[in-house]
């Protein structure tokens, strides 16, 4: 494999990745490429990558212990553990609960990227500053990713332990389970080899991390191994009583073209030829990484990337070796129809908003039809995503397809009224309302 992976590496146009892999209980460790084209430091098997929102599944995990030891339920108010806690909705405010955090079903606006310092008090500024956040539907009658409520849910366990979720991920999970090459502070992650982000154009980031304040949400930092090591947990115990209680289903996304067809409790579930199949994917500044495990099989991957085409790269990995070790067909990309298909777009132009991101949706003319779509980035991120645009091309009369310039893979996008009638739109795992 690590012949292969240099391959799709230089196919992708990745600058480099770690990969890591269990089955039938033995691990197996590659890398290829670099970690920063300006260096020219090669990647290793020991190497830290970023592992963005997989880190959501380690927090979950935390909150299932604490509900495991009778310190709350899943269905707790927020509020109940943190009365201090306060969004834009007084309802919300006082019924949102641990559920609805770990299945992104609270409504909340998730994309509030906020630099709080790097104190331990971080996460606490971070949850006073979501008093202003709006919904972006009603509690519970959706699904729309949050890192919001994932910071939150942070909070909550600095709140019961009194101690900072840093601390909190390192006695609980980091060190039961003898990771050696896990970290989440930056001084932490300078003990190893490290990864550094690539964006448009092949250039390194202009910054290497998230804010300390995401930590919750995304900013662990691991080599594939250890990201291995605690799915593995999760399949054979050792964190939790019950570990399948997270992947009971939750919600289903309207859009399940693109990550799968049902939360968890942290966990993305998914079904490959009738196994169920959990999952979980994470993006920071230029890298990307994604985990996959199949309880019936045992099977667990773990992949990483520093840039370039990282998701088409992840998925043709998995692609591969699915089908090598279990005999698995990875559901392909939803592309466009080989017949074209016409639908009435008109109802679906206007503009489309949510905290981090405004898209401007309009109607192609001409005989192909179809949707023109900008997307644009709001708030603390908008300095570093500059607005994009990209035709869309329906697939059926809700679900259009379309590409990014250059990008081999298609992305998905899905229209849907909720039950009163409200229009949004399903775009990268988040529901977003139609204002205009």
């Amino acid at each position: 494999m690590g012949h292969r992976l240099a391959e799709l590496i230089a196919k992708y146009e990745v600058p480099g990745s770690a990969l890591a892999y269990l089955h039938d209980g033995q691990l197996h460790e590659f890398a290829a490429g670099v970690l920063n084209t300006d260096t020219g430091v090669e990647s290793t098997t020991d190497s830290l990558f970023q592992i963005g929102s997989v880190t959501k599944v380690w927090t979950a995990t935390l909150l299932m212990q604490s509900i495991e030891r009778g310190e709350l339920t899943l269905d707790t108010p927020v509020a109940e553990v943190l009365p201090e806690f306060k969004v834009a909705d007084p309802e919300v405010t006082k019924t949102v609960t641990i559920r609805h955090l770990l299945s992104h079903t609270s409504g909340i606006d998730g994309d509030l990227f906020l630099e709080t310092g790097r104190g331990d008090d971080c996460v606490e500024k971070y949850v006073a500053a979501c008093a202003d956040l709006a919904q972006n539907h009603p509690l519970g009658v959706t699904q729309s990713y949050c890192n919001s409520g994932f910071t939150i849910a942070g909070r909550i366990l600095e709140k019961l332990t009194g101690k900072t979720w840093d601390e909190v991920l390192r006695e609980r999970i980091i060190e039961p389970l003898g990771l050696t090459h896990t970290a989440t502070l930056p001084e932490d992650v300078l003990r190893f080899r490290a990864a550094m982000g690539h964006v448009e154009g092949g250039k390194t980031a202009p910054v290497w991390g998230l804010m300390r304040s995401a930590g919750p949400a995304g900013v662990i930092c691991a080599r594939p191994a250890d990201v291995v090591a605690f799915a593995r947990a999760h399949l054979e115990g050792g964190l939790l009583n019950d570990p399948r209680a997270m992947w009971e289903p939750q919600i289903d996304i309207p859009n399940p073209y693109t990550l799968g067809k049902q939360w968890g409790l942290g966990w993305i579930l998914d079904e490959w030829d009738g196994r169920r199949v959990i999952s979980h994917g994470g993006n920071t500044i230029g890298q990307h990484a994604m985990l996959w495990a199949v309880p019936d099989t045992g099977t667990i991957v773990c992949v990483t990337a520093n840039g370039g085409h990282s998701g088409a790269f992840t998925k043709a990995v998995a692609t591969e070796l699915f089908a090598e070790l279990d005999g698995l067909t990875v559901p392909a990309t939803l592309g466009p129809p080989q017949t074209p298909v016409q639908v009435d777009t008109a109802p679906y132009a206007g503009v489309y908003e949510r905290a981090g991101s405004r898209m401007t949706i309009t109607e192609r003319a001409g005989e192909e039809g179809g949707l023109r779509l900008r997307m644009e980035a709001t708030g603390e991120l908008a300095a570093l995503q500059g607005p994009e645009e990209l035709d869309l091309v329906p697939v059926d009369e809700v679900t259009f397809v379309g590409r990014r310039k250059g990008d081999p893979d298609w992305m998905s996008a899905v229209f849907f009224q909720l039950a009163d009638g409200s229009p949004y739109v399903h775009l990268g795992a988040r529901a977003t309302p139609k204002t205009s």
